[in-house]
């Protein structure tokens, strides 16, 4: 209670304590926003190869402009043979 009366005396404090409210609420969601991405690693155990999941028609860039993906030849080879 201690903490709402110094806001009561000190009504000038009030927009700063809203704004820090609003940017540590900002910057944590952007936090768990960021770690459900599919390029960040947390769980090695469960999934210890996460590239093998990411879908390659979905660009990971913000923009992408007369971007086509195929598949590289020597590249399925060492895949197909380390399977």
């Amino acid at each position: 209670m201690n903490f709402f009366q110094l806001l009561m005396k000190n009504k000038e404090l009030v927009p700063l304590v809203l704004f820090t409210a609003v940017a540590a609420t900002g910057a944590s969601s952007f936090a768990v926003y960021s770690l459900r991405k599919p390029d960040v690693i947390i769980d090695r155990k469960r999934n210890p190869e996460p590239w093998e999941k990411v879908d390659p028609s979905v660009p990971g860039k913000l923009l992408t402009i007369n971007q086509e993906w195929k598949p590289i030849e020597e590249l399925q080879k060492v895949r197909s043979a380390t399977k």
